[in-house]
C-alpha cells in the first residue's frame, strides 16, 4: 500500500469532498427545477420578497459548510491524489466546481445584493430573474458534472485499494 493510497484519509476526504459537492449541487438543482419555476408564477412582490428572504436564509453554516466544504475537500483530494489512476477525475471535479463557485461570486451573487438594493420590485425583477436563472443553471450543471467525477474518482480509488487498475 503506497502512502496516497493507505492512511492519510484519502478515501475519507474524497468520500467527503463527494457529499458536500452533492449536497451544493442539490442546491443548485432544486433551485432549476422547482423553486424559480414555482417563483415564475408569483407576481413581482412576492417573486421579490421571497428571493430576498431565501438570500438571507441561506447565509448560514449548514448551507456554507457544504458550499465551501466542497471547494476545500475537492482540492484536499486532488492534492492528495498525485500519481493516482483516479487523479484526472478528481482534477476534472475540483475545476468544475471551482468554475460554479466562481459563477456564483462573479454573477448570482452580485444579482442578489441588486435585488435587495433595488426598491422598486418591477425593475429589480426584470433585472434578476432571467439572468440569475441563467447562471444558476450553469452552476447546477457544473456542479453535477463535478460530483459525477468524484462518483468515478471513487470507484477507481476503491478499485486502486484492492490493488486493481480500476
Amino acid at each position: 500500500m503506497t502512502r496516497t493510497q493507505g492512511t492519510n484519509g484519502t478515501g475519507w476526504v474524497l468520500g467527503a469532498a463527494t457529499v458536500a459537492m452533492g449536497l451544493a449541487a442539490g442546491v443548485f438543482y432544486i433551485f432549476a427545477c422547482a423553486i424559480m419555476p414555482a417563483l415564475a408564477r408569483s407576481d413581482d412582490r412576492v417573486f421579490v420578497e421571497v428571493m430576498r428572504d431565501i438570500n438571507d436564509v441561506i447565509q448560514n453554516p449548514v448551507f456554507f459548510l457544504s458550499f465551501m466544504g466542497a471547494l476545500i475537500l475537492t482540492g484536499i483530494a486532488a492534492w492528495r491524489s498525485r500519481g493516482t489512476p483516479y487523479r484526472r477525475w478528481v482534477w476534472a471535479a475540483s475545476v468544475t466546481y471551482a468554475l460554479a463557485f466562481l459563477v456564483t461570486i462573479a454573477f448570482n451573487i452580485p444579482l442578489n445584493d441588486t435585488l435587495a438594493d433595488t426598491a422598486d420590485v418591477g425593475a429589480a425583477r426584470d433585472r434578476f430573474e432571467d439572468a440569475w436563472v441563467g447562471w444558476n443553471v450553469v452552476r447546477a450543471a457544473l456542479s453535477t458534472v463535478g460530483v459525477g467525477c468524484l462518483v468515478r474518482a471513487l470507484v477507481l480509488y476503491g478499485g486502486f485499494r484492492r490493488g486493481g487498475a480500476g
